[in-house]
């Protein structure tokens, strides 16, 4: 009976990821497949950009029941590029993008881009990977730009608890957070995928944190939890 009911969420959690997929205008998901088991769902198939691979990933992380995404998409190009060129509009791209560093470097081999340097903050390290992503022609982003050592500010955990309970689609009474130095660990359940993202970048966005732990788990609400 427990391996039926197990068969039939799955099944259920597979249907609304495709129908998320299809339904979602920053994804074609006409060579996407999607396979669920216990709560994990497998991507597969191919898009025609990276960011697109990436948009698939978004859209399953944000269905009901979804604990944990693998995306083996493969990014198929329809027309080919050199690491030249697309090395070229990498550059450019980092360089219209005003946050991230001056020191931020990129190097692209078989369509596939490093970035490495330095950055103050972390928004700064994710806005070098966000400006490379759309790129025509990445296959793939590989992030190493490095936080510069920071002083972690002595509040930093009651900064991080605010953040959280500003943030309105983020119950964060179920969730703690250590902070060691420079590191934060995060635990605690939430009841969605996207939640627990959110408690992510509250934590990273904290003054002096260079790295998050996240511990955190998700529990999606039962039918009864909702009635009440």
């Amino acid at each position: 009976m427990a391996t039926a009911n197990l068969s039939g969420v799955d099944a259920q959690i597979r249907e609304m990821v495709t129908r998320q997929l299809d339904w979602d205008t920053q994804v074609d998901a006409s060579a996407i497949g999607v396979a669920a088991k216990d709560g994990t769902v497998t991507l597969t198939g191919y898009v025609d950009s990276y960011a697109g691979k990436l948009a698939a990933e978004r859209v399953a992380k944000q269905v009901r029941g979804v604990r944990a995404v693998a995306n083996e998409i493969q990014v198929r190009l329809r027309l080919e590029r050199t690491d030249a060129d697309l090395a070229q509009d990498v550059v450019r791209a980092l360089e219209l993008r005003s946050t991230v560093p001056d020191n931020v470097q990129a190097t692209v081999h078989h369509g596939h881009v490093t970035l490495t340097g330095e950055a103050m903050w972390e928004f700064q390290r994710r806005d070098a990977e966000k400006a490379v992503r759309h790129v025509r022609g990445v296959r793939g982003v590989v992030n190493r730009v490095g936080l510069a050592p920071m002083a972690a500010a002595r509040d930093v955990r009651h900064r991080i608890v605010e953040a959280f309970h500003r943030s309105a689609d983020l119950d964060a009474r179920h969730i703690t957070a250590h902070a060691a130095g420079d590191v934060v660990t995060l635990s605690g359940q939430v009841r969605s995928w996207l939640q627990r993202e959110i408690a992510e970048r509250a934590a990273t966005d904290a003054p002096g944190i260079t790295r998050v732990d996240n511990l955190i788990t998700v529990v999606p609400p039962s039918d009864e939890d909702e009635i009440c």
